[in-house]
């Protein structure tokens, strides 16, 4: 192109242009000096990134998927046609624990040493984390069919990235960032998808401000979140209003960078990951009843992970094998944490004939292998305090109670509201659609099973989805007893979640089919 045109390009926008330069020239000199000094981890790093971002900008010139793009291109042009009928028998493991992921990069990239990652869910939202710390200056390698190898900079080590962290539609990641990010020396902008930006983030905002934190929402506390660092966090004692894991991680957290202690109380048990895997990297977690707490400045010291399979991905093919004449299905090593199992409970007090084996424990998290054969269900009243033990896995559980004998209800889960969608709403119209009768409440559902139309529990029809992976994969194994097809709209998200659910789905004996639904149809 005309030289002319540069120079005056570059003339116009002297002081642009030089600050690129020492950036470029910066870069170029640290480079140097990792290949000077032999520095493997520094090389690593500045190749993955280079790897990525060359990655990212092919997406962008050739419109596929990759984090935000993976949003902005698909969302909404990919449905599930799922024919009625078909068997659940085999053995299976579902991908690994999305919790876990996350945490295990987390505290991995802040630890010294090298953490090695078994097991590691490759899907949109992890990859959204892992990709955030090398954005940090954290050299990481992987994953490889579910092996990570995270080279750790310690708790002080991070850089600043070059711009927002992008988290994807991962919820979790926002949360526990918000954390972790409130005690760096650097401000950082944290965003994701258009779901997550409609999500409530002030839950975290508000007990972090408490702690010293200075932190910027958009109206209603909500994403983009906008930390700014430097600044002294003290620890304090917190008694969260809802039980939620999420806030809960975060403040320990933000604890590891507080002065003195910080204590979290929560009104009903919620998943303990974060103490679990904390104590597995060497910082010291106290707990009694329903507090627990930590002392600010101590150090995490690298170990390796194995992750469990996920049992929230694991419960669609619980409920589709409980729900299924003639069904017999394993589960093989599936987390089984006490803080998670409520899905089991449920599904055996319904009468579900649910075992579990080889029970044993992995990297300080529980696992077991899950053998379900089909039963006729029956309709309770949920325990209460269950429902924080299986708040993820209520969507599945709903077409669970769509096959039971009687009612089943459902109360105390107006978390469910604020999730990916409004999954009380979502999981009503759907039950709708194919005619289950119900009666939604602001914290619960009713749901009367067991209506047979020509010897079908149900009817087919078509479902929005909103997006919501697991509004989908709900409607999916609905249609194991249903009288005429189900069609699911708005089904790219799946893959955020659970990658091979589809797979799984067919080799179980489910009759899916994908197809790419045109725009406004």
């Amino acid at each position: 192109s005309d030289p002319v045109m540069w120079r005056d390009i570059f003339v116009a926008n002297r002081q642009a242009v030089l600050a690129s330069l020492d950036d470029f020239e910066a870069g170029l000199a640290r480079l140097r000096q990792a290949i000077e000094s032999s520095d493997g981890d520094a090389m690593l790093a500045t190749f993955d990134r280079a790897r990525h971002a060359r990655h990212y900008f092919e997406s962008l010139l050739n419109k596929t998927s990759y984090q935000a793009e993976y949003q902005m291109q698909h969302q909404g042009k990919l449905r599930y046609r799922v024919s009625p009928g078909g068997a659940v028998t085999g053995r299976i493991r579902v991908p690994g624990d999305k919790s876990i992921s996350h945490r295990s990069i987390m505290l991995g990239a802040l630890a010294e040493g090298v953490t090695e990652v078994k097991g590691f869910l490759e899907g949109e939202d992890s990859l959204a984390t892992l990709q955030a710390f090398r954005e940090m200056g954290v050299a990481i390698e992987g994953p490889h069919q579910g092996r990570v190898t995270v080279h750790g900079v310690g708790l002080h080590g991070l850089k600043a990235p070059s711009g927002p962290l992008y988290v994807g539609n991962a919820g979790t990641a926002m949360r526990l960032f918000a954390g972790l990010l409130a005690g760096q020396g650097f401000d950082t902008e944290l965003t994701g998808d258009a779901s997550l930006t409609k999500r409530p983030m002030g839950r975290v905002a508000d007990p972090l401000r408490q702690m010293g934190a200075e932190i910027d929402t958009v109206e209603g506390g909500r994403p983009p979140l906008r930390i700014h660092g430097g600044k002294a966090l003290k620890g304090i004692t917190y008694d969260m209003p809802m039980a939620s894991a999420q806030v809960k991680s975060c403040l320990l957290f933000a604890g590891l960078y507080a002065e003195g202690e910080t204590r979290v109380r929560e009104p009903a048990p919620t998943r303990d990951h974060t103490e679990r895997m904390l104590q597995g990297f060497g910082y010291e977690v106290h707990r009694e009843g329903d507090t627990c707490w930590l002392s600010g400045g101590g150090k995490l010291t690298a170990a390796p992970i194995d992750v469990p399979a996920d049992i929230s991905s694991a419960t669609f093919f619980l409920v589709a094998a409980a729900i299924t004449p003639g069904a017999d299905l394993v589960l093989e090593h599936v987390g089984i944490n006490p803080t998670r199992i409520g899905v089991i409970n449920i599904l055996q007090l319904m009468g579900a004939d649910l075992t579990l084996s080889n029970q044993r424990e992995v990297g300080g998290e529980p696992v077991a292998d899950l053998h379900i054969r089909h039963a006729p269900l029956k309709g309770i009243d949920i325990p209460v305090e269950q429902v924080p033990l299986a708040i993820d896995e209520f969507p599945a559980l709903f077409i669970a109670a769509a096959n039971a004998e009687g009612v089943t209800r459902l109360r105390g889960a107006e978390e469910l509201r604020v999730k990916e969608s409004d999954r009380l709403q979502a999981m009503a119209n759907g039950l709708a659609v194919i005619g289950v009768e119900h009666t939604l409440l602001e914290d619960g559902i009713d749901i009367l099973g067991g209506g047979r139309v020509d010897g079908h529990n149900y009817g087919g029809g078509r479902i929005d989805s909103l997006g919501d992976h697991r509004i989908a994969m709900s409607f999916a194994i609905a249609a194991l007893r249903a009288g005429d097809e189900i069609i699911i709209d708005d089904c790219a998200n799946v893959a955020t979640s659970f990658p091979g659910f589809i797979e799984l789905a067919r080799k179980v004996g489910l009759v899916l089919e994908e197809e790419a639904a045109e725009e406004g149809v």
